[in-house]
């Protein structure tokens, strides 16, 4: 029952998640966390880390381990996971793969058309906001901690968070390099801690 719920889900995340991977992020976050309950937002927020950090598109890196682990958190075995993951895979790349195979046909035909230019208009904007919505639903206290809690992890995180926004965007530095300078510091300030 999980295979065809993912499929579906799946299936209708890549249908309309419009702005790529990071556009997709809240609604897998909807669906996976909100809706179904297969994992915690402490979980879907360490997937999307770990798809962010995998090669690959994010929204399929997502789904592949998303539907992995929602398949487990439900009790199946190790095998039904990966048929799980596959999955999810599938669903989420169909429905692109059938509109570009269509749009490819005829979009240099049309793309000049008004009503085409209509449509682009409404969604570019529709598409920041979807990407926006993503990253505010990584803002939150399994990925910043508390500060009522944790008041080291809290600041660490906006401190890092901090740097890598301003490495990324002022100074233009290789996000490889932002990754992998965040994590030295992050193992040497926890790596004390611990």
């Amino acid at each position: 029952m999980i295979l065809i719920e993912l499929f579906y889900t799946f299936f209708k995340i890549g249908l309309f998640g419009f702005g790529g991977g990071y556009g997709m992020l809240s609604l897998i976050q909807g669906e996976v966390v909100t809706r179904y309950g297969w994992m915690t937002m402490q979980e879907f927020t360490d997937i999307v880390a770990v798809s962010q950090m995998t090669p690959g598109p994010i929204g399929i890196n997502s789904a592949t381990y998303v539907g992995y682990t929602a398949v487990v958190n439900v009790g199946g075995s190790p095998l039904m996971a990966v048929v799980g993951s596959l999955t999810a895979s599938f669903a989420v790349m169909l429905p692109s793969f059938v509109l570009m195979i269509i749009v490819s046909r005829y979009f240099m035909k049309y793309s000049k058309h008004k009503r085409v230019e209509a449509l682009f208009k409404v969604l570019r904007p529709t598409v920041v906001g979807l990407i926006a919505s993503a990253a505010l639903l990584l803002m939150n206290s399994a990925n910043f901690g508390s500060f009522a809690v944790d008041s080291l992890h809290f600041w660490v995180s906006v401190a890092l968070f901090l740097f890598a926004f301003v490495a990324l965007r002022l100074f233009k530095i290789s996000p490889i390099l932002i990754l992998v300078i965040c994590g030295a510091i992050g193992g040497i300030v926890y790596g004390v801690q611990g």
